[in-house]
């Protein structure tokens, strides 16, 4: 699943947007072993930088998203402390903007970063602050923003809400649910979505992953989701007939006709089961239909990938063109939450210039 990919110097070099990548999924191993020596963490598996990365990703490569998440108890352990944390955000942005990410949203749940003692905001801050590092760092490059993430089985869902409010001048774009999505539905944090509606504030869901297509509708039709975190499992709603004509089911249809972002993860997808290789992955399928699909990392570190790498598997494997990669990346940043100037400026002078020298 992890396996080396030889990627071409036009694909390293074109301008990529990210929208849908965890922050604690995508530390380098060196970085988690160095903290972890300096802060007495002694829980990883590994104190080899080569053999921890392939443990992350070999147990992550379970076909389970409960085995998944599981890896997520060592990145986040060493990320209890304001200089963790903005080293981990610097890193990040740095590692981005090499792998030629233009704009990225990276997101994070702050109430999984407190048991060193720091508050909510403190949290938030030390991220900020290393973000801006990072993008200063590659020589502005890069235009990181954060997405502030409640986890689904929690009850934190509101006053994380009130934070990406609070934030949302100072570099946080958004806010998102993650975690097990099978008993969990988005509608337990009906409160943060309608507080957030009123505060004319985005925000995204992880759904249509591990779960189907009622999350899905959840989502969006109670929840108001403005993109949908993976969204594979809409095929759920598109069938062919024996003739190959393809018929979308109301569900879909509306998905589609909204034009509703799908942040589509193939690595990821095909390590929790939710696709069976890049051949057949979905997101081909859905972009011939014209969905707005996006290509997203996920995690970074579980699945040993970068967008480049997304890019050229995609190419590789399942037949795509740079005018394909060029369209899902201008997907991408027309569904960023990024004012609409802002948007349009990354666009036309960055984005469409970068394509056309290839």
């Amino acid at each position: 699943m992890s396996e080396t990919v030889a990627l071409r110097p036009e694909i390293l070099t074109l301008p990529k947007v990210l929208l849908h990548d965890h922050l604690d999924g995508g530390l380098r191993p060196e970085t988690i072993i160095e903290i972890a020596r300096a802060e007495g963490y002694d829980g990883l598996p590994s104190y080899d930088p080569a053999e921890l990365g392939r443990w992350f990703r070999d147990s992550a490569d379970s076909g389970s998203l409960e085995r998944y998440l599981e890896t997520f108890d060592h990145s986040v352990a060493v990320m209890q402390t304001a200089d963790a944390l903005h080293r981990v955000a610097s890193e990040c942005a740095q590692d981005l903007a090499a792998d030629g990410v233009v704009y990225a949203e990276v997101r994070y749940a702050p109430e999984q970063h407190l048991t060193g003692g720091l508050t909510l905001e403190e949290v938030v801050e030390a991220v900020n602050a290393g973000f801006r590092d990072g993008e200063k760092a590659s020589g502005d490059r890069i235009v990181v923003r954060a997405l502030l993430t409640a986890m689904r089985h929690a009850a934190k869902s509101t006053e994380i809400a009130q934070l990406v409010v609070r934030y949302r001048d100072d570099g946080v774009a958004g806010f998102d649910i993650a975690g097990a999505e099978a008993g969990y539905p988005p509608t337990r944090h009906l409160d943060a979505f309608e507080y957030l509606r009123r505060e004319n504030a985005h925000f995204t869901i992880h759904a249509g992953e591990a779960f189907g297509l009622p999350s899905i509708w959840e989502a969006i039709q109670w929840c108001g989701a403005e993109r949908l975190g993976h969204g594979v499992r809409i095929m759920d709603d598109i069938t062919r007939d024996d003739d190959g004509a393809t018929s979308l089911g109301r569900l879909a249809s509306y998905v589609r006709d909204r034009r509703i972002p799908l942040e589509m993860c193939p690595s990821s997808n095909l390590q929790t089961g939710a696709a069976d290789s890049f051949a057949t992955h979905p997101i081909t399928e859905l972009k011939d239909l014209r969905f707005r699909v996006t290509i997203n990392t996920d995690n970074r570190l579980m699945s040993g990938t970068s967008m480049s790498r997304e890019m050229q598997l995609l190419v590789d494997e399942a037949g795509w063109t740079t005018a394909a990669l060029r369209w899902a990346t201008i997907n991408a940043m027309k569904s960023a939450f990024l004012p609409f100037e802002e948007r349009l400026a990354l666009i036309e002078g960055v984005i469409k210039p970068g394509y056309d020298q290839h």
